[in-house]
């Protein structure tokens, strides 16, 4: 994990630390060039680590995480060779199922959280189909059409209060109610 964080790839690796400053010392590695660059303070010749890859950054962190995963993954594919007595294939048969049911767990977590952050069009209140920009034309009919509609719904809720207040005798349950004609949509269309 510290390895992740300074991002250390050969060994050795010196950094000079102070004031939460981190520098990177590349100069000679003699016992005099040590001492000489900290008495005579030539680490502040050098440039600090900028915060991108200060050890305390979130990168660098999350680094330090991933180092040590790869370490844990590797003590349990040692005590499972030689502990459990799994062969080698066999171990990487666990990892390799291990990592498929981690992934579609991760998935669906994602999907779930993407559903409930941007629901689908199905969750939404439907649209007019035609709400887009019409032709005058097309914006008359269709005016006139839910005009029609609200009349219609009118004469059955007039009808219904009719017949709830005077029962019809001669109406049975099969017989079937005609509409009136309005006189604008009566216009022949030749």
């Amino acid at each position: 994990g510290l390895s992740g964080r300074f991002i250390i790839t050969a060994l050795p690796t010196i950094y000079h630390c102070k004031d939460g400053e981190f520098r990177r010392y590349q100069g000679a590695r003699t016992k005099a060039d040590f001492i000489n660059f900290i008495s005579e303070k030539e680490w502040k010749s050098i440039e600090p680590v900028s915060s991108w890859f200060g050890p305390s950054s979130f990168l660098m962190s999350s680094t330090s995480a991933l180092f040590q995963l790869s370490m844990w993954i590797r003590h349990c594919h040692g005590y499972l060779t030689e502990h459990v007595g799994i062969p080698v294939w066999g171990s990487y048969a666990v990892f390799a199922l291990a990592t498929l049911f981690s992934g579609l767990i991760l998935g669906l977590i994602m999907v779930f959280l993407a559903d409930c952050i941007c629901p689908s069009k199905r969750h939404r209140a439907p649209q007019y189909p035609h709400s887009r920009k019409l032709a005058p034309e097309s914006a008359q009919l269709l005016k006139k059409l839910d005009e029609e509609q609200e009349a219609d719904e009118e004469d059955i809720s007039d009808d219904e209060t009719e017949s709830q207040e005077v029962p019809d005798k001669d109406s049975s349950p099969h017989t079937v109610r005609q509409r009136p004609v309005h006189p604008a949509a009566a216009v022949d269309k030749s």
